[in-house]
């Protein structure tokens, strides 16, 4: 068994900003988000670091952020493209939008051997929830016959903006700790203690209660997670293209889903105790500003954070 490795989910990085030079910074150092995580994950004991990118951005990302983390971990990139189907699909026409997470995974199959942890890029996931994954993936497996999983669960209360709604996928797990499903929710909105979403555009809302778990896209997955997304992918394609040819997406969250109801894996919930930070919004960046510098006053991070 290989060492775990982070892929780190990044194709749409700098998207909302035009760019990637553009992105704010949340350090006062002008550390990025993904700064955080690459030193989060390194400190847990992570050796390598798989980027999936663009070929667009790849100049800017290296510049931005890629020659930076190369000089604490070994450091290799996957490229998301659009034209990257299985054999007899072809684009649509007109297609400009990415295929989702699910498939930006199966981008990175040829730079990942062994077990790994996946993020997405603009999250803010806390020191402890990369020590917990890289312990569960550096733990032998139980050699059962099944293919063994893990996700980093948040509180819904500790994954909501206040200034508007986001897409959660939310959990339930057995009594032993494991995910029994995890169903992807448009339109999720703070709503007192807990959170509320719809799936009628606003027309009706069911309450999500305090201390429901969510995930937040962070997974601890093995070599057998492509096996099955590269089977179920054309399936994807064959439901969605008729319908959706533009826009649907092939997401990681209904693909661990599909493999779960198959029953050939199990996934471990890892609950997370910290506040997940991101900026879904413009108006959240103060408040992720202020939680981080909070953490470098506390001395969770030096400051600056790369010395």
């Amino acid at each position: 068994m290989g060492k775990p490795a982070l892929v780190i989910m990044a194709a749409g990085i700098g998207s909302r900003y035009g760019g990637l030079k553009q992105i704010d910074p949340i350090g006062t150092n002008g550390e990025l988000i993904i700064d955080y995580s690459i030193y989060d994950a390194i400190k847990a004991g992570f050796e390598k670091i798989v980027f999936i990118i663009t070929r667009a951005i790849s100049d800017d990302f290296m510049e931005v952020i890629g020659n930076r983390a190369a000089g604490y971990a070994e450091t290799e990139y996957a490229y998301q493209e659009l034209n990257c189907l299985p054999s007899g699909y072809s684009l649509p026409d007109g297609r400009t939008k990415p295929w989702g997470t699910a498939h930006a995974l199966l981008c990175a199959k040829p730079r990942v051997n062994g077990p790994f942890a996946v993020i997405n890029a603009d999250d803010f996931y806390g020191a402890e929830a990369y020590k917990t994954i890289h312990e569960w993936l550096s733990a032998p497996g139980a050699g059962d016959g099944k293919t063994h999983f893990s996700m980093v669960g948040y509180r819904i209360e500790n994954t909501v903006s206040e200034h508007g709604s986001v897409t959660r996928g939310i959990c339930e797990a057995d009594g032993n700790g494991h995910l029994s499903s995890i169903a992807e929710r448009a339109l999720v909105e703070k709503s007192g203690s807990g959170a509320r979403f719809s799936d009628d555009k606003g027309l009706t809302w069911s309450y999500i209660p305090g201390g429901t778990l969510v995930s937040m896209n962070f997974w601890g997955l093995r070599e057998e997670f492509f096996e099955a997304a590269k089977r179920h992918f054309p399936r994807f394609l064959n439901e969605n293209l008729p319908c959706n040819p533009l826009k649907c997406e092939y997401l990681l969250p209904s693909e661990i889903d599909a493999q779960l109801r198959e029953g050939a894996c199990d996934v471990k919930v890892l609950e997370s105790p910290d506040t997940w930070y991101g900026i879904t919004y413009r108006e959240d960046r103060p408040g992720v500003v202020k939680a981080v510098a909070k953490l470098h006053e506390k001395g969770v991070y030096p400051t600056p954070l790369w010395q």
